[in-house]
């Protein structure tokens, strides 16, 4: 069986018609046997879950979000389709799907799981129409239910992978298909031991494609973007942004780790660990080279700016006038575990620790609750965390200017600030 190349196409190449059509002309004369597609929700339609989720907790109506939501994917399908073809009665049942899950009883303590229910509709729906419009146009592809391939604990919205299920899943299910024909699936998405849905953390499609990539010993995974590659920084805040040619796995990893978005954090070590290269290109100009990651063995020295935003920043302070030590760490940190949540910078002083976190729904109350028996907590929300890798290049005045300094670390590899 020849090697399996892997490509996976975000939100943004999927948001409308045209931006379907243009994908199926981008695989046009790409798309093989041995290719798997990888497919997330259309457009801002996770966003649109997300809303009608938090609708159902605050127990405010949803049947005007829900139309919209439904609407937006028939009036795709309208425009990529006739009428009567079966793709209607498809799309259409798997939302009176996603109307009994929002039925079920929602609230703080099963928020994670009703999560990873309702929100992966958006790639089974995404999915289903992609693959109705290649067959309809004559690109053949079966469509393939990722919760059957990617197994992984109940560990809901941050479920870890099984990886030798998955390896033996992906390996009996895909490999025999994939000799004969294009296979599409979701990113995202995922299911543990009792089939019950999971997802793999934000934006984890690209996981997706390279857990897959993993467990086939793909050739290649190439992720299409809005963006004609990996760059130095977010185009679209910062517009004198320069494109890398390549970068050493590494230092992709470096990067995701700080918080650049265009690639998920996860998505490196697997591809990594199995010399599998990962292109990153752009679906508006497809012909271009973009970027490829894989072991150039040698970092770029190009300053690298990362910037993410809404962030929290929280101060614990022991009450005793002690001072900070490794136990009190050691609670912190064992909160934070058991709330699944990431610390994305990290400054001690000799009586306090300060923690820099992403704002999640109920996350920061649960963690006061549990810990302000123990330290006196303050926190500020709305602030911005930005990361200069490869500083001595950089004019560090530029991202301090008329801004409110909330924290600062630097080292040799590394500027960071907590700004407002």
């Amino acid at each position: 069986m020849a090697k399996t190349i892997v490509f996976k196409f975000g939100g943004a190449s999927v948001k409308d018609a045209e931006s379907i059509k243009n994908l199926a002309e981008i695989l046009r004369n790409r798309l093989r046997n041995s290719t798997l597609l990888v497919i997330s929700a259309m457009g801002k339609t996770t966003n649109a879950l997300e809303k009608l989720l938090q609708f159902r907790l605050d127990n405010l109506d949803i049947s005007s979000n829900y139309t919209i939501l439904k609407n937006f994917h028939l009036e795709i399908c309208q425009a990529l389709f006739p009428s009567g073809h079966p793709v209607f009665s498809r799309v259409k049942n798997l939302f009176v799907q996603l109307s009994h899950e929002l039925e079920k009883p929602i609230s703080p303590e099963n928020y994670d799981e009703a999560y990873d229910r309702i929100i992966c509709f958006g790639e089974l729906i995404s999915s289903r129409i992609v693959a109705e419009y290649l067959c309809e146009i004559g690109l053949i592809v079966v469509w393939q239910d990722a919760r059957e391939l990617i197994k992984t604990d109940s560990n809901f919205r941050f479920a870890n992978v099984d990886w030798e299920k998955t390896r033996k899943k992906s390996k009996k299910m895909l490999e025999p298909v994939l000799e004969k024909f294009p296979v599409i699936t979701q990113g995202f998405i995922g299911s543990d031991s009792g089939g019950k849905t999971t997802t793999l953390g934000r934006e984890g499609s690209d996981f997706s494609a390279a857990i897959l990539a993993s467990c086939l010993d793909a050739r290649s995974v190439t992720i299409w973007k809005d963006v004609p590659g990996v760059l130095n920084a977010d185009p679209k805040l910062f517009p004198e942004s320069v494109l890398f040619d390549e970068l050493d796995y590494l230092q992709a990893a470096q990067m995701t780790f700080y918080g650049a978005t265009v690639i998920h954090p996860k998505t490196i070590k697997p591809l990594a660990n199995r010399k599998i290269p990962l292109f990153v290109k752009s679906f508006l100009k497809p012909d271009e080279s973009g970027t490829k990651i894989h072991d150039t063995g040698a970092p770029n020295l190009l300053p690298t700016i990362i910037l993410k935003q809404n962030q929290i920043l929280v101060t614990f302070r022991v009450t005793d006038f002690t001072f900070l030590n490794e136990s009190h760490i050691h609670v912190i940190y064992q909160q934070l575990d058991e709330l699944k949540l990431q610390v994305n910078l990290l400054q001690t002083t000799a009586m306090g620790v300060s923690l820099v976190l992403d704002d999640q729904l109920f996350k920061l109350e649960k963690l006061i609750l549990a810990l302000k028996g123990s330290f006196t907590i303050r926190y500020n929300d709305g602030l911005e965390l930005l990361t200069v890798l490869n500083p001595q290049l950089a004019d560090l005045n530029l991202f301090t200017k008329d801004r409110e300094v909330l924290l600062e670390q630097s080292s040799r590899h590394a500027f960071q600030i907590v700004r407002r």
